[in-house]
C-alpha cells in the first residue's frame, strides 16, 4: 500500500491563512517517524503494523498541534531556537543522505540504525555486494541534479531548471532501465504499483497497548518539529510579500489536515521550504495552488502509477541526496560562530547528536542546551555600573562607553533583567560586591567616600515576593555601611508590588526618581549640603507618576 497525500492539501486551502505555503511530506519529520516507529516495530517484517502506527502518530501529532492553537500554546515551539533548526536539518539531512547509499550502492540488505557508525559499518561489511552499476548511474544522476540547482541559483529566472530536475531525472531514468534492462544487471526498479486511492484508513489507528505509548511519542515529537517548519516557511513568505499569517490559526490548520490525513491513508504533512519555493516562483497567489497539486497527486495515482515499474531506486536515492544537501546549511553556522560562540555550540550539538546517536538525542541535546541558557540567562542576570555621558544627562555603561565619568560619591547600578526567586540571591551578593568596590576604590584614591547607591530598574519589569527581599536586605546592608539606598526609573508592576510589600515606605517616597539624572541631581544636592538623611524634598508627584 502507497502513501498519498490528497486530503491534507484540501484541509489547508480551506483553513490556512498563508498564500504561498505548499503542503507536503517532509524529510526531517519522515525520517523522525521512520527512526522512532523503527525502533518499535520492523517495517520489513510487519508492514501493516508499521502502516498503521504512523497513521496513528500523524493523528496524535495532528490532535497535539491543533491543542495548541486552541490553547494558544505556540510559545512552545519558541524553543526550538534558530541554532537548535539550522544544527537539527543538518545532522538529519546528513542521516538522510547516509541512508541513501543503499540505494547509490544497490545493496539489499541495510542497517536500520541512523546514527554515522552504524551506517558505516554496514557499508563496508559489504564491499562484496556492491554494484559498480548502480554506483555509476547514482553518481551521473547525483551530478545532474545538482549542476541545474546550481544553475536556478545563479540565475533565479531559470528556477524551473532545477524544479524539473527530479521528474526530468525519473523520465530518463525510467527510460534507460526500460531500453537496456539495467535491471537484470544489479540497477534496482521500484517495480509494481497498486493504481487507486487508498481507502479510508480510520479503523487502522492503534489505541491499544503496548504500541499506543510509542505512537503518541512519534506524534508529540514530530508534531512540534514539522508545526515549526511550517510556521517558519509560512511567516517567511508572508514578511517577504507584506502580509500576516496568524500563528494559532495555522497551528488549528495544521493539525487539523494531520487528523484528516491520518484517517485517509497520509502520514505526517507539514509546509516544506522547498515545495513552497517552487510554488512562489512559478508565480502562485493563493493557497488554491494546494488544490490544484491534490487533483495533480489524484490523477496520478489513478492513471500514471504504471509509468514508475521502470523508475531505479538509484534515481530517487540521488533525488533524496540532492535535497539534503540544500538542508545543510554551512553558511548559517558561520554567521552563528561569528556573533553568538553560544549559539554555535547548540547548533553543533544538535548536529553532533543527531549524526552519532539519534534523532531524538540531538533534539533533546540542542534544546537542553538552549533552555540551559536561557536559565543562565536568569539566574546570571548583568549589572553595570552606569557614568555619565560629558555634556547630557545621559548616563550608560562605563564599559561600554569609556568616556562615561563617574559620579563622586555615588554608585549607579544598572540591572538588566526581571528579579526572581532564581537570582535574587546573585543580585544581592553581586550589588554588595560593587559597593566593596567602590569603596576600596574610593579609599586608596583618597576621594570622596561612597554615600549613596542608585540601582536603575527601567529594564526590571517584574519581580516577586524573594525579589522584594533581596531589596529589604540590600537596604539593611547600606545602611549598616551609613549608605542611602535611592531607586530610579522602577516600572508600574514593580512599583506596584514594592508598595503593597511596604518596601516605599522603609526606603521613603523621595528617594525613588522617574530618571537617573533626577537621582544624580538630588544625591549631588545632599553632599553639597553634607547631610544625606536631611533631604526633605518632595518626590511625590513624581512617584505618583511612575
Amino acid at each position: 500500500m502507497q502513501i498519498q497525500v490528497l486530503s491534507p492539501p484540501l484541509v489547508y486551502a480551506m483553513m490556512g491563512s498563508s498564500r504561498d505555503l505548499a503542503v507536503g511530506t517532509v524529510a526531517v519529520a519522515s525520517l523522525l517517524t521512520a527512526s522512532m516507529l523503527g525502533n518499535e516495530v520492523n517495517a520489513n517484517e510487519n508492514p501493516k503494523l508499521y502502516l498503521h502506527l504512523a497513521f496513528t502518530a500523524t493523528f496524535f501529532a495532528g490532535v497535539f498541534q491543533a491543542s495548541l492553537g486552541l490553547l494558544r500554546l505556540g510559545f512552545i515551539v519558541d524553543f526550538l531556537s534558530h541554532a537548535t533548526i539550522v544544527g537539527f536539518m543538518a545532522g538529519a539531512a546528513t542521516v538522510v543522505c547516509l541512508q541513501q547509499l543503499k540505494g547509490i550502492l544497490g545493496l539489499d540488505h541495510f542497517t536500520h540504525a541512523t546514527d554515522l557508525v552504524s551506517v558505516m559499518r554496514s557499508v563496508f561489511t559489504q564491499t562484496h555486494q556492491w554494484r559498480w552499476e548502480s554506483a555509476v548511474l547514482g553518481c551521473c544522476f547525483l551530478f545532474f541534479l545538482l549542476i541545474a540547482r546550481y544553475l536556478s541559483k545563479r540565475r533565479p529566472k531559470f528556477f524551473w531548471i532545477s524544479a524539473m530536475g527530479p521528474l526530468t531525472s525519473v523520465v530518463l531514468g525510467s527510460l534507460l532501465v526500460y531500453l537496456t534492462h539495467a535491471e537484470r544487471h544489479g540497477v534496482q526498479v521500484i517495480g509494481h504499483l497498486k493504481k487507486g486511492l487508498n481507502p479510508p484508513s480510520f479503523g487502522d489507528l492503534v489505541f491499544v497497548s503496548p504500541h499506543l505509548t510509542t505512537a503518541i511519542k512519534t506524534g508529540i515529537i514530530t508534531g512540534v518539529i514539522a508545526l515549526a517548519e511550517g510556521i517558519a516557511v509560512g511567516r517567511s513568505f508572508a514578511m517577504f510579500k507584506n502580509y500576516h499569517i496568524d500563528g494559532n490559526t495555522e497551528m488549528i490548520a495544521i493539525g487539523t489536515m494531520n487528523i484528516v490525513g491520518s484517517c485517509t491513508s497520509c502520514y505526517l504533512t507539514t509546509g516544506p521550504f522547498s515545495r513552497s519555493a517552487v510554488n512562489f516562483n512559478a508565480g502562485c497567489k493563493t493557497a488554491v495552488s494546494n488544490i490544484v497539486m491534490a487533483l495533480t497527486v489524484m490523477v496520478t495515482l489513478l492513471f500514471l502509477t504504471p509509468l514508475f515499474h521502470y523508475t531505479p531506486l538509484v534515481v530517487l536515492s540521488s533525488i533524496i541526496i540532492s535535497a539534503m544537501l540544500g538542508l545543510i546549511d554551512y553558511e548559517a553556522a558561520i554567521h552563528l560562530w561569528n556573533v553568538d560562540k553560544f549559539d554555535f555550540i547548540v547548533c553543533i550539538s544538535a548536529y553532533v547528536g543527531v549524526v552519532f546517536g539519534s534523532v531524538e538525542m540531538g533534539l533533546v541535546i540542542a534544546v537542553a542546551i538552549s533552555l540551559l541558557r536561557v536559565l543562565l540567562f536568569v539566574a546570571r542576570p548583568r549589572t553595570f555600573i552606569l557614568g555619565n555621558i560629558s555634556n547630557s544627562i545621559v548616563y550608560r555603561n562605563v564599559e561600554q562607553y569609556p568616556n562615561a565619568s563617574t559620579v563622586p560619591g555615588v554608585l549607579i547600578l544598572e540591572i538588566e533583567a526581571p528579579i526572581y526567586f532564581a537570582n535574587s540571591n546573585y543580585l544581592r551578593e553581586r550589588i554588595s560586591r560593587w559597593i566593596d568596590e567602590e569603596e576600596d576604590k574610593l579609599k586608596s584614591s583618597l576621594e570622596t567616600s561612597l554615600q549613596y547607591v542608585i540601582l536603575d530598574m527601567g529594564a526590571v519589569g517584574n519581580i516577586d515576593t524573594s525579589g522584594i527581599s533581596m531589596f529589604e536586605e540590600v537596604k539593611k546592608i547600606t545602611d549598616r555601611r551609613g549608605l542611602k539606598l535611592v531607586l530610579a526609573n522602577p516600572g508600574s508592576e514593580v512599583i506596584k508590588k514594592l508598595n503593597k510589600s511596604k518596601f516605599i515606605e522603609k526606603i521613603g517616597q523621595e528617594w525613588i526618581f522617574l530618571t537617573v539624572g533626577e537621582a544624580v541631581t538630588a544625591c549631588n544636592f545632599m553632599l553639597h549640603t553634607c547631610k544625606p538623611n536631611s533631604m526633605k524634598h518632595d518626590q511625590s508627584d513624581a512617584y505618583n507618576n511612575v
